[in-house]
């Protein structure tokens, strides 16, 4: 087995209830969606080819609990799944970020499955696999990268009609960096007492957004 990876670092986790947290991260290359708003296009290609047994070597190596394995789409690559568990088996916490336009039930069931809902903004609305909320619990959480007054309406409009606050351990709005405020974000969810987060990508406010391997 092996996995073509873009690059494996230590860093904050910025996102999800883990954020603040130590983790490694596992970037895989390779993704077949294109959303307006992306920050990892560097993914899309290149990336080196390593066994997962070394890959495995590499993250433990750093000493750190909790794993992230994110991309790109790293539901693409079919080994991925024996990584995460070679993980999961070594005592590590594994987050999975999945664009959620892929099928998610196969994954083990001990990774927390980080699952996006794509707005009309991005430009992948279509691609979202509704399915996949009948898979998710409590284990699991919802992230909406949101552009703008039409995105929170959209993103809105799903939590209300689709009962995933139930679901779910957690659904968090973030604001596209750099093009919505988060202040407005936070006004918009105050005003329709949604249940969800609010989100601002830490590791943007610590390191940059145009920061890699940090």
């Amino acid at each position: 087995m092996r996995l073509r990876i873009t690059e494996v670092f230590h860093s904050i986790q910025g996102e999800s209830t883990f954020a603040g947290r130590p983790s490694v991260f596992v970037r895989l290359t390779g993704c077949d969606l294109r959303c307006a708003w992306c920050d990892s296009t560097y993914t899309f290609s290149g990336g080196s080819w390593i066994a997962v047994e070394a890959l495995v070597d590499q993250v433990l190596a750093f000493g750190t609990p909790l794993v992230c394995v994110t991309g790109g789409e790293p539901l693409l690559q079919p080994d991925v799944h024996g990584l995460m568990t070679r993980l999961l088996d070594a005592g590590r916490t594994v987050t999975l970020e999945t664009g959620g336009h892929r099928d998610v039930s196969p994954v083990d069931p001990r990774v927390h499955r980080i699952v996006d809902w794509k707005p009309p903004a991005s430009g992948e609305v279509d691609r979202n696999r509704w399915e996949n909320l009948d898979v998710l619990t409590t284990r699991d959480e919802i992230k909406c990268v949101v552009a703008d007054r039409a995105d929170y309406e959209w993103a809105r409009a799903q939590v209300r009609s689709r009962g995933a606050a139930a679901r779910v351990g957690a659904i968090h709005f973030s604001p596209v960096h750099g093009r919505l405020a988060a202040v407005e974000l936070a006004g918009w969810i105050l005003e329709d007492r949604l249940p969800v987060r609010l989100q601002i990508q830490l590791h943007k406010h610590l390191w940059g957004a145009d920061a890699r391997g940090v």
